[in-house]
């Protein structure tokens, strides 16, 4: 059996790396079954890729579409073109993608458009606010898929009224920790810890890069003022994305008590969460990494795509509400944070089932 995986963004290596060692070790006892690494290029600066290909251990790519940036559209385009000339060199018998990314959706229409069988990682998955571009790439992806592994229950609901096949649907658990659990051992100390003097719990670890929060400079302004005020005598490390700072600098947003920081690899930025305080973020896949490190965290958006880190988890939705962030940050400071629990199935071993499923779906031979 040939797999082609596909990786394009930040958040596709986390997810894809155990995938990797999965199958690696289904080779080393006998299976049938070869894969092909595809990395799109959609993010291409060594901060947001190399580093973490390094880190994880992920295989040099078979081929590097270098795709790069633009708008949604011109990415789509590029993408498909490249990965279509890529399918047609190299045939597989299923495609897996993962995450929400634009490589999700664009290399998931390539393959299905040549009648090849897509496996989506991370299925299921919905904020139903079709004002995220992640939340169309689910949507169009999930469309199209053959097979669906999923990180929770609710996702295999959303799927089934939806009208797929409870067969075509695959409850795995979570990818990303596995990569979590398995580099926790290995986390390391960033370069500035002793520089700005930070320690235990004695700050908090912020991210912002969603158009919603970043765009705007005024509201960009205004959240990174209401986090200063909140978090009182704590530092607050910020780890600016690319898109981020250039709002940033252009618009000459500094604030005094922000340790700005670039982009950290994955070992650095696990540290990070590991010892801070809290977690400001819009991300999801931080939440969930929250949420089994058992952290605290407030996300800055009205809608998550990753409900079972309120329900079950860490986290909170603080959305727009200023107000509310200083309210929740004074409890996380009180020590009066709720008790999280860890999902079903997010026990590092989600890669290990991927692969024995694809191995009784897709028999040696085809």
């Amino acid at each position: 059996m040939k797999i082609t995986l596909v990786a394009g963004a930040r958040p596709n290596f986390m997810k894809i790396a155990p995938i990797i060692k999965a199958i690696k070790k289904a080779q080393s006892n006998g299976s049938d079954i070869q894969f092909r690494l595809v990395h799109t290029g959609q993010h291409y600066d060594k901060k947001m890729s190399g580093t973490f290909f390094e880190e994880l251990g992920i295989p040099e790519p078979d081929a590097n579409l270098e795709c790069g940036s633009g708008t949604q559209a011109e990415q789509t385009a590029a993408i498909m073109i490249r990965f279509e000339k890529e399918l047609l060199a190299n045939r597989p018998a299923i495609v897996m993608v993962v995450g929400d990314v634009t490589s999700t959706m664009a290399c998931a229409i390539t393959a299905k458009k040549l009648c090849i069988d897509v496996a989506h990682v991370e299925a299921g998955i919905r904020s139903h606010d079709l004002a995220m571009p992640e939340e169309i790439n689910r949507m169009v992806t999930d469309s199209i898929t053959d097979h669906f592994f999923t990180t929770t229950e609710l996702a295999n609901e959303q799927l089934r009224s939806s009208g797929i096949a409870s067969d075509r649907i695959h409850f795995v658990g979570n990818t990303m920790i596995d990569t979590l659990r398995q580099n926790l051992d290995r986390i390391r100390k960033p370069h500035f810890w002793d520089e700005y003097k930070l320690g235990e719990k004695k700050y908090f670890l912020a991210t912002l890069h969603r158009p919603s929060n970043v765009d705007d400079p005024a509201k960009l302004a205004s959240i990174l003022s209401a986090i200063e005020t909140a978090a009182l005598d704590y530092s607050i490390v910020f780890p600016v994305h690319p898109r981020t700072k250039q709002i940033m600098d252009q618009h000459n947003i500094h604030k005094t008590k922000l340790i700005t920081i670039d982009p950290q690899g994955y070992l650095e930025f696990i540290y990070l969460i590991q010892h801070c305080e809290g977690i400001i973020t819009d991300s999801g896949g931080i939440t969930e990494e929250a949420t089994v490190l058992n952290k605290p965290c407030l996300t800055l958006r009205n809608s998550t795509e990753r409900p079972e880190t309120i329900t079950i988890g860490t986290n909170e939705l603080i959305g727009d509400d200023l107000t509310k962030l200083q309210t929740y940050l004074k409890k996380i400071i009180a020590g009066d944070w709720k008790k999280g629990a860890i999902p079903p199935l997010w026990d590092g071993l989600t890669s290990e089932r991927i692969v024995e499923s694809l191995l009784k779906i897709y028999r040696p031979g085809q």
